[in-house]
């Protein structure tokens, strides 16, 4: 399924690289706070072969506390404008607050990478008014609770379920179904064994006829299953990321750009990807 974003089209798989404008996030918090390292990092990431950049200001990661609007409009605004400005490549914001959203569209934002679907008041109008695309994705609770106990009676089935519930929703306030990308959310609200089965069963998310974004770099999924720290989960990412994109995601969100470029360049050669 042909992925489009701002009038670009892309027929296989595509990296999203992640800029964590954040002092806390799990892996690279307090790294890109400052604008001239962001945007040094947003450029080597699009010369390691990022086709997207998803920029961030506010950590997510299971037990994070809430920032204020001001906090992730000071670190994430300025970054966009910098980045659409020196580089001119596509750009996400990664916010689950309409304001932010909002101010990130004046900004230059391509995409709207949303955790809560746009459920928060007001986004689903900041979105069809920017005339963007949008990635709506499920999390069971919120970033402060999500791990807490998560539980499914089956977890793929409740997630497409839910899925086309938003889909349907935002379509029916008049959202451009063609803008629409959804994110089965790997890691909120899920066990390592859920995490697992959504990857095992990644096609079924395909009968809702939308692409998919496929987020599991560096996650603790791989670090609980193989007892290894975050920055020793390279190889398990790569082989998440390979599996994703032979099963039809058509973003994968990671950390690893470079390495996850490559990987995807040599499965192309041998599997059906484009």
């Amino acid at each position: 399924m042909n992925l489009t974003i701002a009038n670009q089209t892309f027929e296989r798989p595509v990296v999203m690289g992640i800029l964590n404008c954040t002092p806390d996030s799990f892996s690279d918090g307090g790294q890109y706070l400052a604008q001239d390292r962001a945007v040094a990092h947003a450029r080597q990431m699009l010369l390691d072969g990022a086709d997207i950049i998803d920029i961030g200001g506010e950590s997510t990661r299971p037990g994070a506390a809430e920032v204020s609007i001001d906090q992730e409009l000071q670190r994430t605004i300025g970054a966009i404008n910098a980045i659409k400005q020196e580089l001119g490549c596509l750009v996400s914001i990664d916010s689950r607050h309409s304001e932010v959203m909002r101010q990130a569209c004046l900004a230059g934002a391509d995409l709207i990478n949303d955790i809560n679907a746009l459920l928060e008041p007001g986004a689903v109008d900041v979105a069809i008014q920017a005339n963007v695309s949008v990635c709506l994705m499920h999390m069971q609770g919120r970033p402060e609770t999500m791990q807490n106990s998560p539980k499914y009676h089956d977890i793929v089935t409740e997630v497409v379920d839910y899925l086309e519930k938003r889909c349907n929703a935002v379509i029916a306030n008049g959202m451009n179904p063609e803008h629409i990308i959804l994110d089965p959310g790997f890691g909120f609200g899920k066990t390592v064994e859920h995490n697992f089965a959504m990857l095992r069963h990644l096609e079924n998310f395909h009968q809702l006829g939308y692409p998919l974004l496929v987020g599991v770099s560096r996650k603790s999924m791989f670090g609980q299953l193989l007892d290894r720290r975050v920055d020793e989960r390279l190889a398990a990412s790569l082989a998440g990321a390979c599996i994703a994109a032979s099963k039809g995601a058509a973003i994968l969100r990671v950390h690893d750009v470079r390495e996850t470029a490559d990987v995807l360049k040599v499965a192309y050669q041998c599997m059906d990807l484009n």
